[in-house]
C-alpha cells in the first residue's frame, strides 16, 4: 500500500472515507457544509474533518479555497478517486437477458454514464424480475433493472428503493398479443403461452383474457414461442412487440392490446426503474447524483438507431 491507503486505515482515514461518500453528493464550485456541520453528521470532531479534507487532498480527490465569510468551496472533485477512497467498490446491476436492442441500448447507456461519473459498474443478466429481486435482497447485485410496473408491486413486498425512473419506452417499446395466423380470439379453448417468469407478461395475459375461462394456459418462455407457435401448440400470446418482427417466423400476427386498464398496465411496463435495496440511504443517494438519466436515454436511443454500437 502507498502512504495514502496505509493512512486511511487510521481515524483520520476512516472519517476520510466517510468524508467521500458525502463529498460525492457535491458538485463543483458549490460551498461545503460548515466544518462542525461536516463533524456532526460524520460522528467526528473537528480537527478530524479538517485532517480527512488533508487526505483527500493529498490523494488528488479534491480541491477546496477559502472564500472568506462565503465559506469553503468544492472547486475540483475527482470522482473516480473519491469513490475509490470512498470504498463503494464496484457497482453490480442485474438486467434482463439482453434478446432485443432495446435491451443492449439500456446497459450500454447504464455503462457510459457511471463511467462517466467514476462510478465502477459491471451488468450481470437474469431472466425474471423476482430471480433478479432475490439477488438483490441477498447481497449478490447492488442494483436491479426491471419495468417500473414490477418495481411499484415488488417495492410494496419487499424492502427495496427506487433508484431511478427512466421514462417511457426505456424498458420495451410496447406489448402486443401474438396470434396464430387464422385464429379467432374469441374462439373456446384458446391456447395461450405465458412465461410466468415474467410478472409483467403474467398480469397482462391475465387482464387481457379477463373471465376467459375456456383459455388453456400453455407455460413456456419467450425462447420457445416461435417453435410453439410454428408447431401450431399455442393460439396466442402476450409479448413485447420489440422482437416480433423477423423472430416469430410468418404466420403469427401482431393486434395492439385491448382495454383500458391493459393499455394504462402496458405503458408502466415499458418504463425502466433501477431499483436498489432499502437501509443504504446514502449509497443510493450517490447512485442517484451519479446516474445522467438523460445520457442513458440518449445513448439507448443511438443503439435503436443503429448509430452506436452497444457496449456492456
Amino acid at each position: 500500500m502507498n502512504g495514502i491507503d496505509e493512512r486511511l486505515l487510521t481515524r483520520n482515514g476512516l472519517a476520510a472515507r466517510q468524508l467521500a461518500v458525502s463529498l460525492l453528493d457535491h458538485e463543483e464550485d458549490t460551498r461545503l457544509p460548515r466544518l462542525r456541520d461536516l463533524a456532526d453528521e460524520l460522528g467526528v470532531g473537528n480537527g478530524t474533518v479538517q485532517a480527512a479534507f488533508h487526505l483527500l487532498e493529498e490523494a488528488g480527490a479534491i480541491k477546496t479555497v477559502a472564500r472568506g465569510h462565503l465559506g469553503t468551496f468544492l472547486v475540483h472533485a475527482d470522482r473516480a478517486i473519491l469513490w475509490r477512497l470512498a470504498g463503494l467498490g464496484t457497482l453490480l446491476a442485474a438486467m434482463p437477458l439482453p434478446y432485443s436492442r432495446r435491451y443492449e441500448g439500456l446497459a450500454t447507456g447504464l455503462r457510459a454514464a457511471f463511467e462517466q461519473a467514476g462510478a465502477p459498474f459491471a451488468v450481470t443478466f437474469m431472466r425474471g424480475a423476482h430471480s433478479r429481486v432475490s439477488a438483490l435482497l441477498e447481497g449478490k447485485v447492488d442494483l436491479v433493472v426491471l419495468s417500473r410496473f414490477a418495481a411499484d408491486r415488488l417495492m410494496a413486498e419487499h424492502s427495496l428503493e427506487l433508484v431511478a425512473d427512466l421514462g417511457p419506452a426505456t424498458y420495451v417499446g410496447a406489448h402486443g398479443v401474438l396470434v396464430r395466423g387464422g385464429v379467432d380470439l374469441a374462439s373456446p379453448g384458446l391456447r395461450v403461452a405465458v412465461d410466468r417468469s415474467s410478472e409483467d407478461l403474467e398480469l397482462l395475459a391475465e387482464r387481457m383474457f379477463a373471465g376467459r375461462a375456456d383459455v388453456r394456459w400453455v407455460e413456456s418462455s419467450y425462447m420457445q414461442l416461435r417453435d410453439l407457435f410454428a408447431r401450431g401448440e399455442v393460439d396466442a400470446s402476450v409479448w413485447n412487440l420489440d422482437e416480433v418482427q423477423g423472430r416469430m417466423g410468418d404466420g403469427v400476427d401482431a393486434l395492439p392490446l385491448d382495454g383500458e386498464i391493459t393499455r394504462e398496465l402496458s405503458l408502466r411496463n415499458s418504463c425502466a426503474a433501477i431499483v436498489g435495496r432499502a437501509g443504504v440511504t446514502r449509497t443510493l443517494s450517490v447512485v442517484r447524483k451519479a446516474l445522467d438519466i438523460g445520457l442513458v436515454t440518449t445513448i439507448q436511443d443511438e443503439v435503436l438507431r443503429g448509430e452506436r454500437i452497444p457496449s456492456y
